[in-house]
Formats: C-alpha cells, sequence, structure tokens
C-alpha cells in the first residue's frame, strides 16, 4: 500500500481498467491437476507480484515467502513490479499471470468480472479473523476473492508544539464538528492554517459517513451520494473551508496532507497511518500526536484504504497459492510486516497486539471499527475522478448540486 499522497485511483490503473474486458482469464485449466476442486500442480512453483514501498518491504516478503517454501516444500518467487498495475493486466493478457499479487481493491470489479481471479475466499482458514468491511471490500457479486494483506484509516493528525503555543491542551482535543472548528481557528497564525487535507473524496468521505452518508450503501448496492445525510457532511466541509481556517493541501502549495503538515504550513492534517513514515523521513523534526477524528451528527466515521492478495484463476497451483495466502496472513508474519515496514494489520486477531506495540497510533486501528471504504462497483473509479474534480471547487459550489450528479453517476454502475 502506498504510504503518501495516496489518492483513490491513479491515471495508470484508470488506464488498465478501461482495457480489462479485453483480458479475460479464468479458462484452460488442467483438470488432471485438480484437487478438491482447485488444481494443485507445484512442479513449477508459484510466482508472487508485489509493489513494494521500497527495499524492506521486499526484504520483508521475500523472507517470508522463503520461508513458506521451505515449509511447503514448494518452490515460490517474489518478483517486484516497476508498474504493478500495468505488469498485473499484462501478465492476464498474456496467459501467464503470476499465481499470487497485490490487488487494489479498485482492480477487484474487473478482473472478477471477466474470470481472471480465482474466488478462494471460503477456502480460506482464517477468514474470520478479519474485520467484515475488509472482506466486503474484495466481494464481488457475493464471492470473496481475496483476503486483506493490510489496511490504513484517516484520523485527526496535531503537530503538539503548535497545540501547546496556542494555549491548547489534552482537554481541548476536538469530539465535535463544532470543536474542530473552534481549535481549527485557535491554531490559525499568520504562518499556517488549522487544518488542511486534500481536496478528493478519499479525505473529504470521511464527513458524509459522519453524518449518516456516504456514497453507496454499506453493502455497495445503493447509491446515497444525495441523501439528506451525505449533503450536510459535504457542506460541513464547505463552511470549514469557508472560515479559511481549513484549507485543501493543494491551496497551501503542498501535493497531499502530510506535507503542507510536515512543512508546517497546517497545524492539523487528517492523514492514515502512512504518514509516520513521511515524517520521520522527511521531517523529523516535527513532533505530533494521532487522535481520532470528532465525531459528526451520526457518530464516529472515517475511511478505510487497504490491499489484498489475489490469485490468479489460471495457476496450475491454487491449492499452493491459497496456503501460501493463508501463511503471509497469519498472525506471527503480518507482526512481522508492522514492524518492518509499518502496516496495520487486517485481522481482529491482532488489533490489542498491533495498539500494544504502537500505542500512540492506537486511534488508527480503532478507526476500522467503524470505517468504509471508496466504492469498488465497477465503473466507479471514473465516478470518483468526476467528484474529485467538482470538490476542487466547492469552496465557491453548492454541495447538493455536486452530489446530485454524483447519485446519478453512481446508479449508472450500479443498474
Amino acid at each position: 500500500m502506498m504510504r503518501s499522497k495516496l489518492t483513490v485511483m491513479t491515471a495508470a490503473s484508470v488506464a488498465v481498467l478501461a482495457l480489462l474486458a479485453g483480458c479475460g482469464g479464468g479458462s484452460g485449466f488442467d483438470d488432471s491437476a485438480k484437487s478438491d476442486g482447485l488444481t494443485s500442480d507445484s512442479s513449477k512453483g508459484l510466482t508472487v507480484l508485489i509493489g513494494s514501498s521500497g527495499d524492506t518491504e521486499t526484504e520483508a516478503v521475500k523472507k517470508a515467502v522463503a520461508a513458506w517454501s521451505k515449509k511447503s516444500g514448494t518452490k515460490a518467487t517474489v518478483q517486484v513490479a516497476n508498474d504493478m498495475a500495468q505488469q498485473l493486466s499484462q501478465g492476464f493478457a498474456g496467459g501467464d499471470p503470476a499465481d499470487v499479487f497485490y490487488l487494489a481493491p479498485e482492480q477487484l470489479a474487473g478482473y472478477a468480472s471477466n474470470g481472471s481471479l480465482l474466488a478462494y475466499g471460503d477456502e480460506l482458514k482464517n477468514k474470520s479473523d478479519f474485520y467484515d468491511n475488509l472482506l466486503q471490500t474484495f466481494t464481488y457479486d457475493g464471492k470473496l476473492y481475496a483476503a486483506p494483506k493490510d489496511v490504513s484509516t484517516l484520523q485527526l493528525v496535531i503537530n503538539t508544539d503548535m497545540w501547546s503555543a496556542a494555549g491548547l491542551t489534552d482537554a481541548d482535543i476536538p469530539t465535535t464538528w463544532d470543536q474542530l472548528a473552534d481549535v481549527a481557528k485557535k491554531l490559525t497564525t499568520a504562518d499556517h492554517v488549522g487544518l488542511a487535507f486534500n481536496g478528493e473524496y478519499a479525505r473529504v468521505g470521511v464527513f458524509l459517513k459522519q453524518a449518516g452518508g456516504g456514497l453507496v450503501s454499506d453493502d455497495g448496492t445503493k447509491a446515497i451520494a444525495s441523501s439528506d445525510a451525505s449533503v450536510k457532511g459535504l457542506e460541513e466541509v464547505k463552511t470549514l473551508l469557508d472560515s479559511d481556517t481549513v484549507k485543501y493541501a493543494s491551496d497551501l502549495g503542498a501535493g497531499w496532507g502530510g506535507e503542507a503538515f510536515g512543512s508546517k504550513k497546517a497545524a492539523m492534517t487528517i492523514e492514515g497511518n502512512w504518514i509516520t513514515g513521511s515524517l520521520s523521513a522527511d521531517y523529523p523534526d516535527v513532533k505530533y500526536k494521532v487522535v481520532e477524528l470528532p465525531e459528526g451528527p451520526a457518530g464516529k466515521g472515517t475511511m478505510h484504504f487497504t490491499n489484498g492478495w489475489g490469485i490468479a484463476a489460471d495457476s496450475k497451483d491454487q491449492k499452493g497459492a491459497i496456503d501460501l495466502v493463508e501463511y503471509l496472513t497469519s498472525d506471527d508474519v503480518v507482526m512481522d510486516f508492522a514492524k518492518a515496514f509499518g502496516i496495520m494489520p487486517a485481522t481482529k486477531t491482532l488489533a490489542d497486539k498491533w495498539k500494544s506495540e504502537f500505542p500512540d497510533l492506537s486511534a488508527f486501528m480503532d478507526g476500522l471499527n467503524y470505517s468504509v471504504t471508496v466504492p469498488t462497483a465497477k465503473g466507479a473509479a471514473d465516478v470518483i475522478t468526476d467528484l474529485n474534480a467538482q470538490l476542487e471547487g466547492l469552496k465557491t459550489g453548492d454541495a447538493k448540486t455536486i452530489l446530485d450528479k454524483t447519485q446519478t453517476n453512481i446508479e449508472a454502475i450500479l443498474k
């Protein structure tokens, strides 16, 4: 998972998804190699394709895969993609995909609908360990296609030096929208604003959730973008922007909220746990604290972002691939990953252990109990791209008009 400048969809992914209809897979099984409905020819070994954040992640995954290979007796090779979306698509199109690979939620619908993915979720022995909302993220047409690999949520990150300089204490940590607006005003100076975040649904969406709305229903089958609750949430964002104590990161000359925060152009930001690595590497002098986002009229709300372990339908050793995924999502391995390159586990079984290991980041894990994700239906990427373009002009625009258009667009893809 990207640990900085996270956006809903990269241009490359959009281009790849547009070609999915022509990249079908899922055929050509060798029936003689099947066992219990799954292929099990391990003679050629398994290939694992990952999109790595750097050498640390690469080495950690290679070490884990090598340990599984030694234990299972099946050869497994890790390949690091230069362009994950492109190389995954090329593998499917060429009829030679990796057996196991990182799968982004926005890729799910396209690859699942054309038969490229194995719907192996019911075969997972540790399926019940995962958070239900994360399993829903990788469910298409009622079938679970991937085990969540890791996860991030959004919470409020506070510059503690600026907080103290404004005369604020822990008692002032905002728990409501009104309190958030109040502390943003108190934190704003001639040098920085009180709060900054990205002007995109992947950040703004927390307010819609806190108001009781969103873009789609929890099961992803119904458009709710134009609901009164959703409009109320977006109107709150507009009110904050109108105050001039809250700004989009781009309006401060920053590429994302973490940059605006790290460069001290904002005293607070709404970001995910990947910000910790960026601050450590690029802004080591910035002291900060992570707290849960304030509640809206409907209570708590945040967004989560995840990647999954996909398995190719054309894999000659589906049984071995599933066993490898179970190993890579086991408690010990996931905690090794967390310590090595900062991921947050996607399993309920590790929540308390992770929080005890990283107590200052507990708010991120707590957010999984009430988080939603960006819609993953086929065509949703284009809808989100259009919405993001409209959100750029929210300060001078109309929240209801923006969401009415989004409602129409979502209804069209859900038919």
